[in-house]
């Protein structure tokens, strides 16, 4: 049993680190020893990350040196039986990430609705290079199924951001906008593409047909097709300590505010509001004022830290 891999760009070949952005929903069983497994395949190969396991199937994002990562990989193939991985690779200049971590969840994307399942419901994959002709249809309505903070950083042209602070939101949203969606063909996309599997998922089990999703999420297309030709605008916010990538994949420009843990732009660290691993603009008014004590002192503890030639781990934030 093998992994088909994808190929990588030469922009991505020349950097150190490969990082692999998976998932794939299919029934998993005795989750238990596949975590225990998975785990050590991952440590005997030096790979660091996040890879959730439940009943529903895979997710996760992990980085390690190429050839030992690709190693990994096939091994994870193995054990757990999944040859049809949903897989992309990206690059680094350094690990993204500095823990490992394997755990079992009630679902590898939290919706929280049950009996959803993907592998039976799912609307129709689009490929990156089909996408542009979808979502300038005006009679297409684009919705993008992450986060708030995820969007700020950047969307498709013309998309419809519902808000939400977390994925478990989206089908509140679906419910509150029936009227709005109710004759139209949906194309809806994510990340890396397993939010917007999940949720045409549910948008089919809610009654509506005419469902689309991205292949390969966002990730994809940003590697797939050219800047000159992209409705992309901004960047797109990753789960590690890139904090997002741009097209073809190249890391971005924005930082992570280590109080809230959403994305710092250029212009937020020129804002009055930002103070560096303490508040952002859009925490800076809100925070707690023992929070921002116990922020300033870890601050310094970093800058102490970094002083010695150490390097702290503030962990990325997890996909809700």
């Amino acid at each position: 049993m093998t992994l088909s891999t994808p190929s990588v760009s030469a922009e991505i070949a020349d950097l150190p680190i490969r990082v692999a952005a998976l998932y794939r929903f299919a029934a998993l069983s005795d989750l238990e020893p596949m975590r225990a497994d998975v785990l050590a395949i991952c440590r005997e190969h030096g790979i660091v990350g996040t890879l959730l396991l439940a009943r529903e199937g895979i997710n996760g994002t992990i980085a390690g040196l190429p050839d030992r990562l690709d190693a990994a990989l096939g091994a994870i193939c193995v054990r757990t039986g999944l040859t049809d991985l949903e897989l992309k690779f990206s690059g680094a200049p350094a690990m993204p990430f500095r823990r490992l971590k394997v755990k079992i969840k009630r679902e590898i994307v939290t919706m929280g609705v049950p009996d959803i399942d993907p592998t039976l419901s799912a609307g129709t994959y689009v490929a990156p290079g089909d996408w542009n002709a979808l979502i300038a249809d005006p009679d297409t309505i684009v919705i993008d199924t992450r986060n708030d903070y995820e969007v700020r950083l950047g969307t498709f042209a013309n998309a419809v951001d519902p808000v939400t602070t977390s994925f478990g939101e989206f089908p509140a949203w679906v419910e509150a906008h029936r009227d709005e969606l109710e004759g139209r063909r949906i194309a809806m996309f994510c990340t890396g593409g397993i939010r917007c599997e999940k949720a045409t998922a549910y948008v089919r089990g809610a009654g509506f047909d005419d469902v689309f999703h991205l292949k390969g999420g966002i990730l994809q297309y940003l590697e797939d097709v050219p800047a000159e030709n992209s409705l992309w605008q901004g960047e797109c916010f990753v789960f590690d300590e890139r904090v997002s990538v741009g097209h073809g994949l190249k890391p971005g420009s924005v930082m992570l505010c280590h109080a809230c843990r959403h994305s710092v732009t250029e212009a937020d660290r020129a804002s009055p509001l930002y103070q560096e691993g303490v508040c952002c603009p859009q925490c800076a008014e809100t925070q707690d004022p023992a929070d921002r004590a116990r922020f300033a002192e870890r601050q310094k503890q970093i800058e102490l830290a970094q002083a010695r030639g150490e390097a702290p781990h503030l962990g990325p934030r997890l996909a809700e």
